[in-house]
């Protein structure tokens, strides 16, 4: 059979659906590049927002159209939290809802479930680099969350917090290296929570210290810490060299009442101690960050307030929402909702911020050599290919050269800002502290 999986959403959601992709292949089964090629379509939904949930919507849609009628499977936040809805939708056999989404192959193609869903994970790769359009892996190793922000849909769709083995984690980056990444990406839905469930409350540093003494992997990235979760020494991690120069810190407002009407656990006075630490810690290092606009009760003084704390912070990008009402959720109740046209007009203002600080962060390294994870081929020149990718604090980078490039980590000179990333040109050599994950050149 052939299985067509697409996913919207949080890069968990992306590395679930990388997950299923191997399962479906390793119970003999063939991934199809488009929808019009499958036999099964598989979609992992998502509903942090109105226009997320209408997205997963439009998806299924889409594939139901474009793959004459093929089963679709959904699964995600938005089929456990509107299976019906779902299940309504043109194509739509089944849904699986969140709690067993680790049992899904299994259960889509009933064979029996013998280990426990973790166990399920191969012991080889054979999800090659590229797969996806991705040469970088995104490893799940925890899942839900005990936090309890006011706007949140998650801790409702997702469940409480738990996390995965650590050995297990282990065992599958040395096997994404063994089989050709170069970048391992972790992921969850809390991912500073890693090991709480189990009483170890310095469990992501555990997993990150065991990660690059026990792997080869050349690069290993986290994706988004709660700021309140950072340990003190949290940042000599940075000192092995192969942890990617890049923290995603979701902040959500930069004013204090804001917060507290969020129950957001952090302020103004800790969240800048934090990233001050984190600056004097790791050079050249990367902050993006998420900020809600328009949340219950946010007064033009409150928006001032955030916007200026922002631009303070000086983050290299922002990730603006405009709040969206969500079921079930203690904001959804709250008096004092912001009007769409407001909520629109101060999204742009923060979009403009990021954009500003974004160019700011990107023109410091103009001149510098650095190494770069070529992710794609984004289309042809006169030089040859358009290759893009990314440097290890994040910096999105363009290079023309005669041969693709895609997943070699190469030394590159970015030469000026283009208008989306940094225009490169190719150096001689091999770049230090990459070449023991494999193919740069």
């Amino acid at each position: 059979m052939r299985v067509y999986l697409e996913s919207t959403g949080c890069r968990l959601n992306q590395s679930e659906i990388e997950t299923l992709g191997r399962q479906f292949e390793r119970a003999g089964h063939t991934l199809a590049e488009t929808a019009e090629d499958a036999d099964l379509c598989v979609v992992n939904t998502c509903a942090v927002t109105r226009e997320a949930a209408r997205t997963s919507r439009t998806i299924i849609r889409r594939l139901n159209r474009a793959s004459a009628g093929a089963p679709v499977v959904a699964t995600g936040c938005y089929a456990h939290l509107s299976p019906d809805a779902v299940r309504a939708l043109p194509g739509v056999q089944r849904v699986v809802d969140n709690l067993d989404k680790e049992r899904l192959v299994p259960l889509v193609l009933g064979l029996p479930e013998e280990i426990e869903p973790f166990d399920r994970e191969p012991l080889t790769r054979e999800f090659r680099p590229g797969a996806l359009g991705r040469t970088r892996a995104f490893v799940k190793v925890q899942d839900g969350c005990d936090n309890r922000c006011t706007f949140c849909v998650t801790t409702i769709a997702r469940g409480p917090a738990r996390s995965r083995p650590l050995d297990d984690v282990v065992a599958e980056v040395t096997h994404l290296a063994a089989a050709g990444y170069h970048e391992a990406v972790l992921t969850g839905v809390h991912l500073g929570s890693y090991g709480h469930d189990w009483g170890d409350r310095a469990g992501l540093r555990t997993l990150v210290e065991a990660l690059l003494s026990r792997t080869p992997v050349a690069r290993l990235r986290l994706s988004s810490l709660e700021p309140w979760d950072i340990p003190p020494g949290f940042f000599r991690l940075w000192e092995d060299s192969r942890l990617c120069r890049h923290l995603h810190l979701p902040l959500q407002s930069g004013c204090d009442a804001t917060l507290r009407r969020m129950a957001r656990r952090t302020t103004q006075a800790a969240f800048r101690e934090l990233v001050a630490e984190a600056r004097a810690g790791i050079p050249d290092l990367a902050i993006s960050t998420d900020l809600i606009v328009g949340f219950p009760g946010e007064t033009d003084d409150e928006f001032e307030t955030s916007y200026a704390f922002a631009r303070e912070m000086d983050f290299m990008k922002l990730h603006v929402f405009r709040y969206s009402a969500r079921p079930g959720t203690a904001a959804a109740r709250m008096a004092g909702q912001v009007p769409d046209e407001t909520k629109r007009e101060r999204s742009a203002r923060m979009l403009a911020l990021s954009d500003e600080g974004g160019r700011r962060f990107y023109a410091r390294f103009v001149g510098q050599v650095m190494p770069v994870l070529w992710e794609q081929v984004a289309g042809a020149s006169p030089e040859g290919f358009c290759n893009t990718g990314l440097t290890d604090n994040y910096l999105r980078v363009t290079l023309d050269a005669p041969d693709v490039l895609t997943n070699q980590i190469v030394p590159v000179r970015l030469v000026r800002l283009g208008d989306q990333a940094l225009v490169g040109e190719r150096q001689a050599g091999v770049c230090v502290g990459e070449a023991k994950g494999g193919v740069s050149r």
